[in-house]
């Protein structure tokens, strides 16, 4: 079993919120919850009770909350949460007008600008006042072509405060991959950035900006936004109808807002799927359940106080994006960083921890591999005694890495590796503050969520592989796909496979400790003689190869079976040669089993990756298959792709 590699100390646990939410849970209902999973047991069976907990814990701010939590619940998708609520969701962010700093921003340019509570409000007031003088009505869609700044989420508030949709995509998104998002949502208002920064270049977004509002005929209204701030002067670039921030706002004054109080599930946000098989799709989250689940998480599982430093590295093009701007109702401070996390090194998100005292650290199980391969040791160049949680997404997180974590960044912190989706703009399993953390294991599946392994017979399996599922719904499903006027796409998306349960697309296993260790994607599973294999399990192994920067693995059809073929990019000037093709496998023979021995090991020099810096795996594999890529727009590299396209070495045997 071996020793967990961090557990907490008593007045950790003594202190946190899931220590308070659950005997108020005890106190309120004449209950005991001796271990986190008789409290978790509670919290799916009595949803009637839970959610409501989760509300006045929260503090949720509404006219009303109603009587009725949940309506159809045996029902998935058709189950409705709070159905006589009303509420605000920037409302319940922007409950705090005081001078503390609710936003500090560090642009890759050197930049820092900080944003107060009052500062963040009187802002969102003034660009809801324009908003709403431009014409600006509940459920017209408002969208944000911008980088990670305080006006991004200013005007993300702005639009929720009047019962706007708000939809954004990062400005490294190509005029192609802009228009397959925006071309479905026909937004009225666009906020575009005139220019970023990124590794070291200041990239002109102008010439982008004029050809998207030239091809968004809803768009009646373009407000450029300058990378220096809401107050300063941008240009325009001629874009027609286009006015700079600072003169969208010149002719509002600060003032109370008045906050459109709407139904639990009225649209906040539209979210894409990665779109890397077909043009995204349009997922739309409402704002009670965006609300009360990221609620739940910050302050439940991530232990989120007023006045921490909350940080996650993302862009607007990621929902953690959205995860983090929700942070506000929680008081903390949000620390926005936008720019390479590799320029000049890759120290640069740690300094900025250690300057702005960061508590809370969120980025990618691709980003602490990276520092980790670069032989960075934030610990001995930082201070870093303010940091309590280090959160890991976007990719499984491998044992090797939790080892990196506490040896190189610091020995006392909950390490969370956690794990969800744009799909439910959240978390299904996460981080547990109160419990030990075992490596190679994501702590806990979340309160509220009935996770379990299925096999294909709709077994629920413990110590097994098989797909990620949830039996019970929960506030934050979408509310409906855009132009999805049946529901046939919503339907398709999660409930294909087990009728009335959501199958969310994970290879995973359900540990005995109730923990989870996620695999990959199960349409990304290799199936080598019948026999499903998770693709982490192979980049584990290679990649502890020091001359091995990044893998990919696919499985190629081949006389009626599934070869696996290993794409290996190397570090530094390394070559792939016989003999490390020959430690490779044996790597993978040893660490994993013969199954998991690829056929044909293959060195590319880069790797597809979406947006968000997640490997696409699919697109892969129908680039060495001869066939198309549909909608390469959604790559961060698509000229990656061609180092896959017409390999000899891949030639049917």
């Amino acid at each position: 079993m071996g020793s967990p590699l961090w557990v907490p100390s008593k007045d950790r646990i003594e202190n946190a919120h899931l220590t308070a939410f659950r005997r108020e849970a005890e106190r309120r209902y004449g209950l005991s919850f001796p271990d986190y999973a008789a409290l978790h047991r509670w919290s799916v069976e009595r949803q009637d009770q839970f959610w409501p907990l989760v509300w006045d814990y929260a503090g949720v701010i509404a006219e009303t909350r109603g009587e009725e939590v949940l309506r159809d619940g045996d029902r998935m998708p058709g189950a409705r949460y709070f159905p006589d609520a009303r509420l605000n969701f920037a409302e319940n962010l922007l409950r705090r007008r005081d001078d503390g700093p609710a936003l500090i921003f560090r642009g890759e340019d050197g930049s820092r600008r900080a944003l107060s509570h009052k500062g963040l409000y009187d802002l969102v007031s003034r660009i809801a006042a324009a908003l709403t003088a431009s014409g600006v009505q509940e459920g017209d869609r408002v969208a944000g072509f911008l980088p990670n700044t305080p006006e991004a989420i200013a005007a993300t508030l702005a639009a929720a405060s009047i019962g706007a949709v708000w939809s954004s995509c990062s400005p490294d998104f190509g005029t192609r991959g802009v228009l397959d998002r925006f071309g479905q949502i026909e937004p009225r208002v666009l906020f575009a950035a005139e220019s970023y920064f990124y590794n070291g270049r200041k990239i002109d977004c102008l010439p982008r900006i004029a050809e998207i509002a030239a091809r968004l005929p809803t768009v009646e209204r373009v407000v450029v936004v300058s990378y220096a701030g809401a107050d300063a002067p941008a240009e325009s670039g001629g874009i027609e109808n286009a006015v700079s921030l600072a003169e969208f706002v010149a002719p509002r004054a600060a003032a109370d807002i008045p906050f459109r109080r709407l139904p639990f599930d009225h649209p906040l946000y539209i979210l894409y799927s990665s779109g890397t098989t077909g043009v995204p799709k349009c997922i739309m989250h409402g704002a009670g359940g965006t609300l009360i689940q990221h609620l739940k998480e910050h302050l439940l599982h991530c232990d989120v106080k007023p006045d921490d430093r909350l940080f996650y590295f993302t862009t607007l093009g990621w929902m953690m994006w959205n995860w983090l701007v929700t942070g506000l109702a929680t008081g903390a401070t949000l620390l926005l960083y936008d720019g390479s996390p590799f320029h000049p090194d890759g120290n640069v998100l740690f300094d900025f921890a250690a300057a702005e005292r960061m508590t809370h650290l969120g980025t990618s199980a691709k980003f602490i591999d990276a520092v980790k391969k670069a032989g960075l040791s934030p610990a001995q160049r930082c201070d870093l005694s303010a940091l309590r949680a280090v959160f890991s997404t976007g990719s499984p997180l491998v044992p090797e890495s939790f080892d990196y974590v506490y040896a190189h960044i610091k020995k006392d912190l909950c390490l969370s590796s956690i794990s969800g989706g744009t799909d439910i703009v959240g978390c299904f399993v996460g981080g547990n503050p109160t419990a030990p953390v075992w490596r190679g294991e994501i702590q806990a599946i979340l309160l509220g969520m009935d996770m379990a392994v299925f096999d294909d017979d709709r077994r629920a399996m413990v110590g097994e592989k098989g797909e990620l599922v949830c039996r019970r719904p929960f506030p934050s499903m979408p509310v409906r796909f855009w132009n999805d006027p049946d529901g046939a796409k919503y339907r398709a998306a999660y409930f294909e496979r087990f009728d009335n349960v959501w199958c969310h697309g994970d290879w995973a296993e359900i540990t005995p400790r109730g923990g989870m260790i996620i695999y990959g994607r199960s349409d990304a599973t290799l199936n080598p003689g019948g026999v499903r294999i998770g693709t982490a399990e192979i980049y584990r192994q290679v990649e502890q190869i020091p001359e091995v920067e990044e893998a990919l693995a696919v499985g190629q059809d081949v006389d009626g079976d599934v070869r696996i073929v290993l794409f290996v990019r190397m570090r530094g000037d390394a070559q792939l040669d016989e003999a490390l093709v020959k430690r490779i496998r044996d790597r993978v023979r040893s660490g994993a089993s013969p199954r998991h021995v690829p056929a044909v090991v293959l060195q590319v020099p880069d790797i597809p990756r979406t947006k968000s810096g997640k490997i696409v795996e699919l697109a892969v594999r129908e680039a060495i298959h001869g066939r198309p890529v549909r909608n390469i727009e959604a790559l961060a590299n698509p000229e990656a792709l061609d180092h896959f396209r017409n390999r000899r070495e891949l030639a049917a045997i």
